[in-house]
């Protein structure tokens, strides 16, 4: 009875992973959305004065204060974006924001990306005010993979393979917009991808 039960579950395995073909392996991913045009800012407005642009595939500000901001709102969300700062930059990625033209703690979440933050407990790799990160991991000179997981009053943040936040819990903002943020030194993001769920 054994033999038959585990000869059935391997058949069964295997009859099923000769469905799996490659276009539906890529249908999986299929709901992931690119938030990022190489050639253009398409998706994201201007709040403030920051001098983005986009040059070689990449969204870049190396001067002023302010945030580009998706035109679209999201709740629940897996994103992925690929993050280069210099050792001096002071950015973010706000997610759940209510105002797209004052992106803020007081108006969303900041997933922060800054090593030089004078209180290291919410620096690079923390949510302002709602998740600490000890010990802070340092951004500064190269470029970075940050994972971002909200899904009803609960985050997770992972910053190159590494949890930074785990399931914190918070229940201000349901839903809102995307802001990156650059506040000093130099701010590159590319490859940025937002899966609803």
């Amino acid at each position: 009875m054994k033999k038959y039960f585990l000869s059935f579950s391997a058949a069964a395995f295997i009859a099923i992973g000769a469905l799996m073909t490659p276009d539906v392996l890529r249908s999986q991913t299929a709901d992931n959305r690119e938030l990022f045009d190489p050639n253009a800012l398409g998706e994201w407005t201007h709040a403030g004065d920051a001098n983005w642009s986009v040059m070689d595939g990449v969204m870049q500000a190396t001067k002023g204060n302010g945030y580009l901001v998706s035109k679209k709102q999201y709740t629940d969300f897996e994103l992925r974006a690929e993050i280069w700062v210099d050792e001096k930059a002071n950015s973010g990625i706000f997610i759940r924001c209510q105002d797209p033209q004052r992106p803020s703690t007081k108006t969303g979440y900041e997933v922060n990306i800054f090593d030089e933050r004078p209180d290291p407990s919410f620096g690079t790799g923390a949510i302002v005010n709602v998740a600490s990160v000890s010990p802070m991991p340092k951004a500064g000179g190269k470029w970075n993979v940050m994972e971002i997981t909200a899904k009803g009053s609960q985050f997770t943040v992972v910053l190159n393979g590494v949890t930074t936040v785990n399931k914190a819990e918070d229940k201000t903002f349901a839903s809102g917009y995307i802001g990156l943020q650059y506040g000093a030194g130099i701010v590159k993001f590319r490859k940025i991808e937002i899966k609803p769920i």
